[in-house]
């Protein structure tokens, strides 16, 4: 739909009065989407929620750490009668297990340590939850992602949130150009998460109290293997523990139960250096240990890559930007190399420890807060 250019855009971004533009806020129950849809409602938007299950909630009724739980379906609910919106649950259990659940459990079961938060958003809730949102005429959908979305030369642009401490930036790498026209973010401009829950205070949110969700919502308690081992039974064989010289230094109970990078919980104590995984054998059954030095790399091979330059990936052989290669690590000085489009190898100018297949590599502009995209780590070097 043309904008007309004579009038004056409101804080969505469209040129009509506020209480002419419908939104869709996708709603977890957590405090963030509450105020963002709290926050529209105010400003006299249509307000829609939408909350989505799923998995199987009915262990997590009594655990409030978990996003898109029996009680944050609740939470959702009731944001919406206190305030005076219409709010939909849809069931989506199928579509999640089968775009992010069965995935997780292959994946770890291939050696990998995944990310099935970036999945989420980007097969379910951008994907099947964005075109929910076109079907109901909404003009845009809202989230209570930290991140921000700005107007530039060529079109909408991802970028950092303002609290680096908040950022979500590493999760949604894999939004689309043609995503992002579609998709606010509310939330990204605020300094600190406690200016959020200032926010639902003053609209008198009952969850403006409740804590953050800490753990992958279809593993409420951490324990990623006894999930895996319910998903593919059997997947817990044992087998050995090996120097990368060749030597066997132990027994395990599951790869499984191992990443990329661990040092704590091998049960091989009494050596005399420190050891690390460096490698998952998932065929030989083995995990592969050695000196920290081991984990170091240079180069990352990527694919499903998301580009979201102003220029196509393929119209330069190199590319000089920032990298993260785990949310929890800091940029780097990086080289992109293109391969094809949906491919490249990324060069580190300092070397990373502990790389690991399955996560993700978040490309950033030097110097800026813009999100270039990025791409899965597929392989180690």
């Amino acid at each position: 739909m043309a904008l007309d250019t004579n009038k004056s855009l409101n804080s969505l971004g469209f040129a009509k009065d506020p209480s002419e533009t419908r939104v869709v806020v996708a709603m977890s129950g957590g405090v963030d989407s509450s105020v963002v849809a709290a926050y529209l409602a105010e400003q006299g938007y249509d307000v829609v929620g939408v909350t989505l299950q799923l998995y199987d909630h009915g262990a997590a009724l009594a655990k409030k750490g978990a996003c898109c739980a029996g009680i944050d379906i609740h939470d959702a609910r009731r944001v919406a009668e206190d305030v005076g919106f219409p709010h939909y649950v849809l069931d989506y259990e199928n579509i999640f297990r089968d775009a992010v659940i069965d995935e997780f459990a292959d994946s770890y079961l291939a050696g990998a340590t995944p990310v099935p938060c970036i999945r989420c958003n980007e097969r379910v809730k951008f994907k099947d939850l964005l075109q929910t949102a076109r079907d109901l005429d909404a003009d845009c959908m809202a989230t209570g992602h930290y991140i921000q979305r700005k107007t530039g030369l060529n079109g909408a642009e991802l970028h950092c949130a303002a609290d680096s401490n908040r950022d979500q930036s590493y999760f949604l790498f894999s939004t689309t150009a043609e995503q992002l026209e579609y998709l606010r973010f509310p939330l990204g401009h605020l300094p600190s998460k406690e200016a959020t829950r200032e926010l639902a205070a003053k609209y008198g949110l009952q969850v403006a109290d409740k804590p953050d969700s800490q753990d992958i919502c279809f593993v409420p308690d951490g324990n990623y293997a006894s999930v895996i081992e319910k998903l593919r039974p059997g997947a817990a064989d044992p087998g050995e523990i090996v120097h990368a010289d060749g030597r066997v230094l132990g027994q395990h109970e599951g790869v499984i139960h191992y990443t990329i990078g661990q040092r704590r919980g091998l049960g091989i104590g009494g050596l005399a250096d420190p050891l690390y995984v460096v490698r998952l054998d998932v065929e030989a059954k083995q995990v592969i240990v050695g000196p920290k030095e081991m984990l170091s790399t240079r180069k990352v091979p990527l694919r499903e890559i998301n580009w979201l330059g102003d220029e196509p990936m393929m119209s330069r052989p190199e590319w000089h930007i920032a990298v993260k290669v785990r949310s929890t690590r800091p940029v780097r000085e990086a080289i992109l190399r293109p391969i094809s489009e949906t491919e490249a190898e990324v060069e580190l100018l300092v070397p990373e420890e502990g790389v690991s297949p399955g996560q993700a590599c978040v490309f950033y502009e030097q110097d800026s807060t813009r999100v270039l995209g990025g791409g899965w780590i597929w392989r180690g070097y």
